[in-house]
């Protein structure tokens, strides 16, 4: 049988490609996004203890209230704003199915989406498999900062939605306030959704604050806010993340959930919902991360590689121009298999794989992994 493939050009991500490659050639793997330490206990303890009182069972189709009241309680506490448990939040099995769905919910055939570029790669198969078109726009190294009037240029009649995602994976940028009041007044009067990826807000330096859509009154009114409780409590397996929209988005993203995956994993709703109670189990991320951010760039000071400190997120870019000019994908290779340690190349993650000589090295490690990833580096 001969089938049109609906997206021809994806083929094997690079994740999966330099995971492998550190694994064959057992290098220290900083590539795939996830921590090689434990979540808190407790929190482990907690998903055991559900499982045992029998919540084990499908939970209701947009979450357990339980654990949706605790979200709306987060978000009147960090951005004094709020979201009817309801109708206006939906659990969901990790961001990336709320991001899919979103999309999935709202974009037809021939609708433009404006994304933001480097940018992680879920969010291009989504817009193109639901017929949708890509509209990009390249953030230059090593700043990433977004150029508004190129933005107002790009925005037509077709523009259905635009993506944001900050602290961004992979550059570690995040949006300021200026920005986001820039795009607030950009898309007021239009019916453009934003869907805002902010699963890293809670991983954000040197005193800055997360600048949430739901801060600025015209774009929450747009807006899905996805977020991710794997990146926050450190257990990316568990594929549990949430989303929020006023009421109406909310309704039409349900529609496409309930027949996408229903509901999500019973007792760890049950374990989250109550894990929620206590602030500190989230409020501490960013000083946690900061540590290893600031030993993690202490000890490669006097390597060849440049870098600006990321501002968020748990990645740190590195250029590596002053080394060589072999082009990004084969210089990560290379270090994975002469050098043993394994990161992601940016230029997959640009326009028409734009290599601006960066690479992107996961922090979410233990102080002992990123001590001998310092020793391999500074001998590069």
């Amino acid at each position: 049988m001969q089938h049109r493939s609906k997206l021809p050009n994806v083929g094997t991500t690079i994740f999966t490609v330099m995971s492998s490659l550190a694994q064959d050639h057992q290098a220290l793997n900083l590539s795939q996004g996830f921590p090689n330490f434990k979540s808190d206990q407790k929190l482990i303890d907690l998903v055991s203890s559900a499982m045992n009182s029998g919540h084990n069972q499908y939970a209701p189709m947009a979450g357990i209230m339980e654990l949706r009241v605790a979200i709306a309680n987060k978000f009147e506490k960090l951005y004094d704003t709020s979201y009817h448990p309801d109708s206006e939040i939906t659990v969901t099995a990790g961001a990336t199915q709320a991001i899919f769905t979103i999309i999935s919910a709202f974009i037809k055939q021939d609708d433009e989406v404006i994304l933001f570029r480097p940018a992680y790669d879920c969010y291009d198969p989504a817009v193109e498999l639901n017929g949708g078109k890509v509209v990009s726009v390249q953030l230059e190294a090593p700043h990433y900062k977004v150029n508004w009037d190129e933005v107002k240029k790009i925005i037509t009649y077709k523009t259905k939605m635009i993506i944001i995602n900050t602290p961004q994976n992979p550059s570690g940028t995040i949006f300021t306030k200026e920005d986001m009041v820039i795009l607030e007044d950009l898309l007021r009067g239009t019916d453009i959704i934003l869907l805002s990826d902010e699963v890293y807000e809670h991983i954000i330096f040197d005193g800055e604050k997360h600048q949430s859509a739901c801060l600025f009154p015209d774009l929450k009114s747009r807006s899905f806010i996805v977020a991710s409780f794997g990146k926050t409590f450190h257990n990316t397996g568990w594929k549990t993340g949430y989303c929020c929209a006023p009421k109406e988005l909310m309704a039409e993203f349900q529609k496409a959930h309930q027949f996408n995956v229903f509901c999500v994993n019973h007792p760890v709703q049950k374990a989250l919902a109550e894990y929620l109670q206590e602030p500190n189990h989230y409020l501490g991320l960013s000083n946690f991360y900061q540590h290893k951010r600031d030993l993690f760039l202490s000890l490669i000071t006097d390597s060849r590689f440049k870098f600006v400190p990321a501002k968020g997120t748990y990645f740190q870019v590195l250029d590596y121009s002053e080394i060589t000019h072999e082009d990004d994908v084969d210089f990560a290779k290379r270090l994975t298999t002469d050098h043993k340690i394994a990161s992601i190349p940016l230029s997959v993650f640009n326009t028409h794989n734009l290599d601006n000589k960066v690479l992107r090295f996961c922090l979410a490690k233990t102080d002992e992994t990123l001590n001998h990833a310092a020793e391999i580096i500074n001998q590069i």
